[in-house]
């Protein structure tokens, strides 16, 4: 036990705390993974300042990516990242093989960790889902590894016994926890102590995530505010909760409007980067659904929140 605990806190878990908005799938005309969408982002999120970028994710879309759109969106963000800002690539797909192949080549260019959910549809035993996500770490055996919780979408629950079983394997550092008992962030805190990290996952509880022991932040609607999420971090750090709670609720006020259209929630913000930071990303790709006309309003007062809230908080 105690070799383990030098290893594991020879890690640079620091690296990994802070504000990571989870990457969004960027579009050409056509519909097709437009590399110039991915490097432009990729620089605004440089200059917003954030710890660093989550990437073929829910957000990002990944389910609905081939193999081949993946690496090109990873290898459009390692272009312009360059070191500058932590990369975590999920890596997930829904058969061991591709998740292999997307982890050795997310290794290849040197990302700082590759994440998994766990397989979907087929409800497959504990043991099954340890070996899976152990494949994946095998062919990325110089890369950290970041379990995804996400059992409202994925179907299975990350327990204790499978965590345990996991942390056997010294390239785990954590947990991307998204599932929305905030007590659920309490508990992977206790199992994995000060050796390894928990990041919240749900945007709405980001300021109770942090006070029961996350420590850093992945999250969908980052990218549309990210100065917001930065202040809200900067805020819990200092013990400013009263100030936090208001900037909370104001942020949730916002979410609440982007997800109250026709289309999609990640449709809605792409069409609020457009309009508040001049970035032209594209929609999203079916089955998720477009904006229709009424959503541009939506997406406009979504907009409008956003810049009132930074005049009133930043």
């Amino acid at each position: 036990m105690y070799i383990r605990r030098v290893k594991n806190k020879m890690r640079n878990l620091s690296r990994y705390e802070g504000i990571i908005p989870a990457f969004y799938a960027c579009y050409d005309e056509n519909g097709e993974i437009s590399a110039e969408g991915v490097r432009a982002l990729t620089q605004y999120h440089l200059d917003k300042g954030v710890k660093g970028v989550y990437v073929n994710g829910s957000s990002g879309e990944c389910i609905y990516l081939s193999v081949e759109d993946r690496k090109k969106v990873l290898e459009n963000v390692m272009a312009v990242a360059k070191g500058e800002m932590t990369v975590i690539c999920h890596v997930a797909c829904n058969n061991k093989k591709d998740s292999q192949e997307l982890a050795k080549h997310a290794e290849s260019l040197g990302v700082d960790a590759i994440a998994s959910i766990p397989p979907i549809y087929f409800k497959l035993p504990e043991y099954g889902i340890a070996d899976y996500w152990n494949a994946m770490s095998s062919a990325a055996p110089n890369t950290d590894f970041i379990i995804y919780n996400i059992p409202q979408l994925a179907g299975v629950q990350l327990t204790t016994n499978l965590y345990a079983e996991m942390r056997k394997n010294p390239k785990v550092i954590g947990v991307k926890n998204s599932s929305m008992p905030v007590q659920d962030i309490q508990m992977f805190v206790a199992d994995g102590g000060e050796d390894y990290i928990v990041f919240n996952g749900p945007d709405e509880q980001f300021i109770s995530g942090r006070v029961m022991g996350a420590r850093a932040g992945i999250g969908g609607t980052y990218g549309a505010m990210p100065e917001l999420f930065l202040k809200l971090d900067n805020l819990i750090e200092n013990k400013d909760y009263e100030t936090a709670r208001k900037l909370q609720y104001a942020i949730n006020e916002i979410i609440y409007k982007m997800v109250s259209g026709y289309g999609n929630m990640y449709a809605v913000i792409k069409e609020i980067l457009r309009i508040n930071e001049g970035l032209n990303i594209g929609g999203v790709r079916e089955p998720l659904t477009n904006l229709n006309e009424s959503d541009i309003a939506i997406a406009k007062e979504a907009a409008m929140m956003i810049q009132k809230t930074k005049k009133e908080f930043l």
